[in-house]
């Protein structure tokens, strides 16, 4: 049991995109510093003593590498790697149905490799305060709203707003009942848990927690993880 000293932890690693925006190359397994890009996800969760147990979600013809991939580098929290949904919050259900019986839940990106303990840590202590926590940043540039013919409508006050990113955590129960009462379409859990009309506490992430989505965002994401190990 990883010693959080507020009960068991389980994660479910999200990685069954499409990758549509990668030109048909599925990113999960894109090449980064001699491992595929979701094993350095993978890699620090296997380390973080925080989390007792990993269900890998990927899309179903990616099934049989993952369980290669989960072989040879001889991952033991890993205790599933299932098929995905029609949509993301349907395989993070899928996920979240395989964990054995635990008090917590992180949802990650399987494709946000460059994030660290420490981050995972702050999101449990913010998780404990109301029950569920997501990682976020200041956004940096002025954000404006539209109108469907692309006129300002408004100019938010930017020192309100954040960019959610990955890791999420939530107490189990309470993310089991967002996902079975929240049937429309949503961008991360922390939305269907808002729907509920629960608190969720944002904490800071990173800048250079990126989620792979471009090309160009491999050669990002490999520069900050060269510079990791320096």
């Amino acid at each position: 049991m990883a010693n959080t000293g507020r009960g068991t932890v389980g994660a479910v690693i999200v990685a069954a995109g499409r990758s549509t925006r990668m030109g048909g190359v599925d990113k999960t397994f894109a090449p980064m510093l001699g491992l595929p890009l979701v094993a350095h996800t993978l890699g620090r969760f296997e380390n973080c003593p925080l989390v007792d147990q990993v269900v890998l979600v990927l899309a179903e013809d990616s099934l049989e590498q993952g369980r290669k991939l989960v072989q040879e580098q001889g991952y033991k929290k890993i205790a599933h790697v299932c098929a995905g949904g029609a949509r993301r919050q349907d395989s993070v259900k899928n996920g979240l149905d395989l964990l054995s019986p635990c008090d917590w839940a992180i949802v990650h990106d399987g494709a946000r490799p460059c994030f660290d303990q420490d981050m995972l840590q702050r999101g449990m202590d913010a998780a404990s305060e109301c029950g569920s926590a997501v990682a976020g940043v200041p956004v940096k540039d002025t954000i404006k709203r539209i109108s469907p013919d692309q006129m300002v409508d408004e100019t938010p006050d930017r020192a309100l707003l954040w960019a959610a990113q990955t890791p999420q955590v939530f107490r189990y129960s309470l993310l089991m009942e967002a996902h079975d009462n929240c049937p429309q379409d949503v961008t991360d859990d922390a939305a269907m848990v808002e729907s509920l009309g629960h608190p969720v506490k944002m904490f800071q992430g990173s800048y250079e927690n990126i989620k792979v989505t471009t090309s160009d965002d491999l050669v990002i994401a490999e520069a900050f993880l060269k510079a990791a190990l320096r």
